[in-house]
């Protein structure tokens, strides 16, 4: 039963999440030999002032 994380910046729409677990989905199943219905990925969506970079945050760029 495979678990999939993706963490992404927030500001993806609704349409790209959906498209993104789609496909994220497949790939498992082709790669992992597993069926899609055991298959499970979460987005974790992370504000842009909870991240930065360089020592930047993502929000003060």
């Amino acid at each position: 039963m495979p678990f999939v994380t993706v963490k992404l910046l927030e500001g993806r729409s609704d349409e790209q999440k959906k498209a993104l677990v789609e496909k994220v989905t497949e790939a498992v199943s082709e790669t992992a030999a597993a069926p899609k219905e055991n298959i499970y990925v979460i987005i974790e969506e992370i504000a842009k002032e909870h991240l930065g970079h360089a020592g930047i945050r993502k929000s003060d760029q």
